[in-house]
């Protein structure tokens, strides 16, 4: 209290008495993106906002509640005690109001609904259209907008709500998905993908059996590069299953290294699916099965969509189209090869 007797201004956030009417709805997207993100500049990304927008949208969102929710430091952002507080509840309200947009789309007066699908080219180029086209049977009035995208750009679009659902692996995403529920596709085989004239057919010892210059292709390795992680498990599987091997290649593309392989520069390991060539897999190619853990294809979709249609229905024809594919001319594992590899490929 002041010497004249009027209450002092407060000079804390924690004093000010919130109004929920100050509160919008673009400002718990802006608060719940930032708090999945670890830093305000993904953050901006994910939201399609100019940093300093976004940093002021969360500058009013704190001032109305009347308090701090995250701890600023450098560029990274941290939950104050309250912000962990509030970020359920506005994971509530969004859940909500989504549930709400997609309720009222069914009385849009017969406008076309747009289901948008990101996913890796693997999946969108095998698993997709087959789906699609039962999709559209049963959904005249639905279309789609496919994105082809990388693992992290596909969460990105998930958590700033610009596509419903997301194709991938899940050793992509890790921890990044919790609050999307992942729903198993298939179960996607490693492959060693070699030239056609190299045959591994029942070979024990490659450099006894093989002519020369087989056994030197053999050992012309084309890696893929996908994070530090994976490449250090890849490297891991051709030190002990192909100890002679050396690297001619690192590639950030599955179908830039099976064309290379293609082309006869080396081989490579690589997921089944990445070896189908519309509907056909590549004949200038063998392909053999691996003793290697299989990559583990999921739909990642927001909780409230697993259960509403036409998302239901989509994942449900995903996991049919899934549960009949078969990788064409997948041959035998040869013995050579019959030993336990790192696992988590």
């Amino acid at each position: 209290m002041a010497m004249d007797g009027k209450p002092r201004e407060g000079r804390s956030l924690s004093r000010v008495q919130p109004k929920a009417s100050d509160l919008t709805l673009h400002q718990l997207r802006i608060f719940w993106a930032v708090a999945h993100s670890e830093t305000l500049t993904k953050a901006a990304k994910q939201l399609g906002l100019a940093q300093p927008s976004l940093s002021q949208q969360l500058g009013k969102l704190e001032a109305n509640i009347g308090t701090l929710l995250f701890h600023r430091r450098s560029n990274e952002m941290e939950l104050t005690e309250a912000g962990q507080f509030l970020l359920p509840k506005v994971e509530q309200v969004l859940r909500l109001i989504s549930d709400l947009e997609d309720g009222l789309a069914q009385f849009s007066g017969g406008e076309r609904l747009t289901l948008r699908i990101a996913g890796i080219n693997s999946v969108l180029r095998v698993l997709v259209p087959p789906a699609l086209r039962h999709m559209q049977e049963y959904y005249p009035g639905l279309d789609f907008d496919l994105q082809e995208s990388s693992p992290a750009e596909i969460l990105d679009m998930l958590y700033s709500r610009r596509v419903n659902v997301g194709l991938l692996a899940t050793n992509s995403v890790a921890q990044a998905s919790v609050g999307f529920v992942q729903v198993p596709l298939v179960e996607d085989p490693h492959v060693l993908v070699v030239p056609e004239s190299l045959v591994l057919d029942g070979v024990t010892d490659p450099e006894r059996e093989l002519p020369p210059d087989q056994w030197t292709m053999l050992n012309r390795s084309i890696q893929f590069i996908f994070g530090s992680q994976q490449a250090q498990r890849v490297a891991e599987w051709y030190d002990k299953l192909l100890p002679q091997h050396h690297v001619v290649a690192k590639c950030r593309s599955f179908d830039t290294a099976i064309g290379l392989v293609g082309a006869g520069a080396g081989v490579c390991l690589a997921p089944g699916l990445t070896t189908v060539q519309q509907n056909l897999t590549a004949t200038n190619l063998r392909l053999y099965r691996v003793q290697a853990p299989p990559r583990r294809i999921v739909a990642l979709v927001p909780s409230q969509y697993r259960r509403t249609e036409p998302y239901k229905g989509l994942i449900e024809t995903l996991q049919s189209v899934a549960a009949r594919h078969a990788i064409p001319g997948l041959l035998e594992t040869p013995p050579f090869l019959s030993i336990d590899a790192p696992s988590d490929l």
